[in-house]
């Protein structure tokens, strides 16, 4: 049941800029540091480049060196698959 899905979530939160992300139940009050397990990690190294790709491909609307290293890469991925 979809209501069981969401009450099984977690969200988390970072009111400093990603330095600290806190861990809670989807609905819970209560927030904790999770433990720093790889996933944890990775999760919120994740998060910050992802971050950082979104902040490239707007910079790349008005820079043209930009744009063609991104559409370079583009197509060297897409002929590595």
């Amino acid at each position: 049941m979809i209501v069981n899905k969401i009450t099984e979530a977690v969200i988390y939160e970072s009111a400093d800029g990603d330095e600290t992300v806190y861990i809670k139940e989807f609905g819970g009050e209560q927030r904790e540091i999770p433990r720093q397990s790889p996933q944890a990690v990775s999760l919120h190294e994740q998060i910050k480049e992802d971050q950082l790709w979104g902040q490239i491909r707007r910079a790349a609307k008005t820079n043209s060196a930009l744009k063609q290293a991104l559409d370079e890469a583009i197509l060297i991925y897409t002929l590595s698959k």
